[in-house]
């Protein structure tokens, strides 16, 4: 699964009224692309992850559910935590990401959480980073979700919210960072052409609690000026260039004009707040 500025594009879930490129087949023919934007998102959002399923209180024996893992950071890291009494279940649409067989405690598994049935296993945890915002059917994929619980079981799930802060430079004090901003504005008409909701991770704590979860509790994480914000930026612009002129957006002197000033590291770049949102499924 491709993402791009926190969002995943896929056609299959959310055909917009433009055909743009298909982003899956571009992560092919860019693999370096591809692993520089899923390290980026891992040393970006990991360490809060981790954070918040600790928390939680994983532990040996847990049967863990990682919805559109898309990486194998988050699933490596809870394979270790569950040990070999525990199973980790890791699914998403396109699972091209995984270089070798899994082994126990792990299972990766081709799934469509809006479309497919939900696993029928009792999970301790399920977890979803940066997936249902960009998901057409987001009330069915967070049911099948609740549904793949045990009672007494935690979910967290993970969303961007770009309208809280939707600039690649909140600190536009030059030309340069209002050239980042006016191509991050880009992306975003992009991605509500696909139908991403910008602003979906705002509403994760009431989603949590109409659904019926107990003890939601939410946070929000907002990178600045990390090597990894840099890394992300060059990676989605050097796929999305070509959708971005072809849309009318940008040039491809834009594009390349920002990379450029992307590689002196002298912009400060930004990612969309990152919202968590976690609660616990009630007894029957």
């Amino acid at each position: 699964m491709t993402r791009i500025d926190g969002h995943l594009l896929d056609p299959r879930r959310y055909p917009g009224p433009r055909q743009l490129s298909d982003h899956r087949q571009l992560a092919d023919a860019g693999h370096t692309e591809a692993r520089s934007r899923s390290d980026a998102f891992a040393a970006l959002f990991d360490p809060t992850t981790f954070g918040h399923i600790e928390r939680l209180g994983i532990g040996p024996g847990w049967r863990c559910w990682e919805v559109g893992a898309g990486g194998t950071s988050v699933i490596s890291w809870l394979a270790k935590r569950v040990g070999p009494t525990g199973r980790v279940l890791a699914t998403d649409l396109d699972t091209s990401w995984q270089t070798r067989a899994a082994r126990s405690p792990l299972e990766v598994r081709v799934h469509d959480v809006a479309a497919d049935p939900p696993p029928v296993e009792g999970f301790d945890l399920v977890h979803a980073r940066l997936v249902l915002a960009d998901v057409a059917d987001r009330e069915r994929a967070l049911a099948a979700m609740l549904r793949a619980l045990r009672p007494g079981g935690r979910l967290l799930v993970e969303e961007p919210d770009a309208e809280l802060q939707p600039l690649a430079c909140p600190d536009a004090h030059g030309p340069a960072q209002e050239t980042a901003n006016r191509l991050r504005h880009g992306v975003r008409a992009l991605l509500a052409e696909r139908g991403a909701d910008p602003a979906y991770g705002r509403r994760l704590p009431r989603l949590l609690r109409e659904a019926g979860l107990r003890q939601v509790e939410s946070d929000v994480y907002f990178p600045l000026a990390s090597p990894a914000c840099a890394a992300l930026e060059t990676a989605t612009l050097r796929q999305l260039g070509p959708d971005l002129a072809a849309a009318g957006l940008a040039t491809p002197e834009d594009v390349e004009h920002h990379l450029a000033n992307v590689a002196t590291g002298g912009l400060d770049l930004a990612t969309a707040p990152l919202i968590s949102a976690w609660g616990r499924k009630g007894s029957v």
